[in-house]
């Protein structure tokens, strides 16, 4: 086993916290398919607190979150508040979806970014940054918007939460762009890409189970325990509501690795 604990992001499975008595059984059904770390993608209809609560009966750490930008340029102290309440250090968004995709826009959100990051980091925490493929577009200047961030946001104070299918996904090498930001991934998303025909016999990628498409984990994986990655979460965006046989695979495949 070249991970010891395996973790998920809550989006993966986002259907099923519509009411208290079903998200316990989430986390706990989670827990017995050996999830030990969850990364939230907001609370849903829960407070903070509850929704810790929740996790931490299940037995599972949440690790990180991907929350509300806005919140956290509006209202720094609240959502510190709120991730305090969830016992977790990294405050993360789910990603920077701009409505003009230039060099300007990108410079708007590092200077947030570093905002934010440079008030949570007096309570310890970190401001963390999850990829899609459209951070590896090229702008005006030469520079990609990955390369942006990466030259822009605080190293210290920042991290990223590079997201394996997508770095595939835009045509980047996985394990390459982990040995770039060594030591500035704390959580890295195992997300695995399958190809398929379409109805033109044209080729078109897909997400899917950790495991079941054509990604190295066990590469990626050793490069990114060599390059001090801390966290591991699978992420299945397009897993079915009745995640069980999902996950489990997931979760069986990553621990016989």
């Amino acid at each position: 086993m070249i991970v010891e604990k395996i973790g998920l992001q809550l989006y993966s499975v986002r259907e099923n916290f519509k009411t208290e008595e079903q998200a316990r059984a989430t986390f706990k059904k989670l827990k017995e398919l050996g999830f030990d770390e969850v990364q939230t993608a907001g609370c849903y209809d829960f407070s903070y607190d509850k929704f810790y609560e929740m996790a931490n009966d299940a037995g599972l750490e949440i690790v990180g979150t991907h929350d509300n930008l806005q919140m956290m340029v509006d209202d720094i102290e609240k959502a510190i508040d709120n991730h305090k309440k969830l016992h977790t250090t990294n405050m993360g968004v789910g990603g920077f979806f701009p409505q003009k995709l230039d060099v300007a826009e990108v410079e708007a959100f590092i200077e947030k970014a570093n905002k934010i990051a440079a008030r949570i980091a007096k309570e310890g925490m970190k401001f963390t940054y999850h990829n899609h493929s459209h951070e590896f577009v090229v702008l005006e200047n030469g520079k990609s918007v990955m390369e942006m961030l990466i030259e822009g946001l605080d190293p210290e104070n920042t991290s990223f939460v590079l997201d394996s299918y997508w770095v595939q996904n835009a045509g980047g090498d996985v394990c390459t762009w982990i040995e770039k930001l060594k030591g500035r991934i704390d959580i890295l998303h195992l997300k695995d890409m399958a190809v398929r025909f379409n109805e033109n016999r044209e080729t078109i990628s897909y997400i899917t189970e950790v495991g079941n498409g054509n990604l190295d984990f066990k590469k990626i994986i050793e490069t990114a325990k060599k390059c001090g990655v801390k966290y591991f979460c699978v992420e299945q965006d397009d897993c079915p509501v009745d995640f069980e046989a999902s996950m489990k695979q997931a979760s069986d495949y990553l621990h016989n690795l």
